[in-house]
């Protein structure tokens, strides 16, 4: 598989780069020389050369907030061989997770990264579990070769959008209200 069909976009998905609101982004434990920005913004994601990498250990927590409802496909995850993510746990609106709590929660999913995988390639969620979703928590919770820091090149997320005209909530409430017939 040549390396421009491994992170080909997912047919019927989107790129959601557009989708995500930027200034409500965050990322626990992440080198402040390093920091998310290289791994999600574009431009910056396309730089092998720029990575995200982990401070105190190899963990890291993302928190992704987006600027309309989603639904999630697939995540695709690019990182070196050796420091790239391994088990990563994704969290369907979960706010104000920390690493105090992160094991509190169910994952919605768990993905498992090969080498393989950490080439770009998109891993298919359990989509079912990615329905409106207005923010992505991203667990790292190690890396292959277990050692000290986690390295993320690019993380891409592919999914659709919801398409709503502006008048058809009005229309529906309407529609509900002149419906509605008291006892």
């Amino acid at each position: 598989m040549s390396a421009e069909s491994a992170t080909a976009i997912p047919r019927g998905q989107v790129d959601l780069l557009d989708f995500i609101d930027f200034s409500g982004v965050e990322c626990l434990n992440q080198s402040t020389s390093h920091s998310l920005s290289n791994a999600i913004k574009q431009g910056y994601r396309e730089d092998d050369g720029l990575i995200l990498e982990s401070d105190a250990d190899e963990q890291l927590l993302i928190h992704i907030p987006f600027n309309q409802v989603i639904k999630l496909h697939s995540i695709a995850i690019k990182g070196p061989e050796e420091d790239g993510p391994k088990t990563v746990k994704l969290f369907s609106n979960k706010e104000h997770m920390g690493f105090s709590n992160v094991n509190d929660y169910p994952p919605s999913d768990t993905i498992v990264l090969s080498p393989d995988t950490l080439k770009g390639k998109p891993v298919v969620l359990k989509y079912v579990k990615f329905q409106n979703v207005r923010s992505l928590a991203i667990f790292i919770e190690d890396n292959q070769l277990e050692s000290e820091i986690t390295k993320v090149q690019k993380i891409s997320l592919f999914g659709t959008t919801f398409c709503i005209a502006p008048n058809a909530l009005q229309t529906l409430g309407e529609h509900r209200i002149m419906s509605f017939t008291p006892a």
